[in-house]
């Protein structure tokens, strides 16, 4: 087959995988497009956790069609009965011929099985067209599936002499309203966000999303809402364990365990997540968010909880956007601290910058590989 041809249509299905930002998590993002005498005849994404799947939005929308068709998946079809029927099994039943699939699924319960119920069929299928981009698209997904433990994304938003906050502790605004508007797309990408005590009791803070869908061409989404607070501090009137949704999330001390607070916070749907000590290790925070199957997690401060993740090596990627204002006081807080190197071999180096410029706002986003 002329894989020019085959590259065009992968090429639409990952456009489509896209649509289904943050409403997935933590499934992964699949486009799937069903193509017939050169034209597309039938088109889906995976919209939501628990919804039917790509493979069945484009079958079902090719209808009859898809008879002798070829589909493209942008990840190999389920094979498994899950929320879902499997779609490898859709596929079969409605008579595609071919069957183009960007990446094998690393999902145990798939991985390969779905390929071979299509090849069983006599169904022709050619793997690894746009693979990289593909795996991409799904690079949270990928990382969770793996090892159960989140993909970690650090935002933060800094003065040019790296202050996030004033001595006071007063942050509003740093940043200009684009990069914010870039904050709340993150917000819905990620299924958590996590602050610690401090931002709580300085700025209480909602931590949900106010992305403006027309504009990002997604679907909103509020993350579930993770509070690092260790003496267990948290206000019961803070505005993030206010939403009744039971997405609030404290990270706390074994020791407040019996507290007759925790009861409190409970009655308002909030699950507390106890740790030994009171000084946490993100690894530590990180798995006990795994096993809750929240498969992303945007990290947005403060410079406590930001100086652990550079520690620990277990920052992802993330986007630090820089303003240009100049606090300069030695008494601001910095964005990280409590580190001393010597030479500038032995610095943090933020690999695989990409620069971006949101009016008089950069940011340096990067990505460690």
């Amino acid at each position: 087959m002329d894989k020019t041809v085959d590259k065009k249509f992968m090429a639409r299905a990952i456009e489509l995988a896209f649509r289904g930002l943050g409403g997935v998590n933590p499934n992964p993002l699949v486009g799937a497009v069903v193509v017939k005498d050169g034209k597309i005849i039938g088109e889906g994404w995976h919209k939501k956790y628990g919804g039917p799947h790509a493979e069945v939005w484009a079958l079902n929308e090719a209808g009859e069609e898809a008879k002798g068709a070829t589909i493209y998946v942008t990840l190999e079809p389920c094979s498994h009965q899950g929320k879902t029927p499997p779609c490898a099994k859709r596929i079969v039943e409605a008579g595609i011929k071919r069957c183009v699939i960007a990446c094998i699924d690393p999902n145990p319960l798939v991985a390969g099985k779905g390929i071979k119920i299509i090849e069983d069929a006599g169904i022709k299928v050619d793997l690894g067209i746009l693979e990289k981009e593909a795996k991409e698209v799904n690079k949270v997904f990928l990382k969770y599936i793996e090892n159960k433990i989140p993909y970690l994304f650090l935002k933060c938003g800094i003065t040019l002499d790296g202050k996030i906050a004033t001595r006071r502790g007063k942050s509003k605004w740093i940043t200009n309203e684009l990069a914010r508007e870039k904050v709340q797309f993150l917000r819905t990408k990620f299924s958590a966000i996590m602050v610690g005590i401090n931002t709580v009791l300085k700025d209480n803070p909602s931590l949900d999303s106010r992305l403006d869908e027309e504009k990002f061409g997604i679907e909103k989404r509020n993350p579930f809402r993770v509070v690092v607070d260790p003496n267990l501090e948290s206000p019961i009137d803070s505005k993030f364990l206010h939403f009744n949704d039971n997405k609030a999330i404290i990270v706390t001390s074994n020791d407040n365990r019996n507290l007759e607070k925790v009861k409190e916070y409970e009655n308002l749907g909030t699950r507390l997540i106890y740790l030994e000590g009171k000084i946490f290790k993100m690894k530590d925070i990180l798995k006990e968010l795994g096993k809750l199957n929240i498969d992303s997690v945007l990290l947005e401060g403060g410079s406590g909880l930001i100086s652990t993740a550079f520690k620990e090596n277990v920052i992802d990627a993330g986007e630090i956007f820089i303003a240009p204002k100049i606090i300069g006081d030695n008494s601001s807080i910095p964005f990280i601290n409590g580190f001393n190197f010597d030479s500038m071999e032995e610095v943090f180096k933020l690999s695989n910058p990409k620069f971006n410029i949101y009016g008089d706002n950069i940011s340096v986003e990067f990505e460690n590989l």
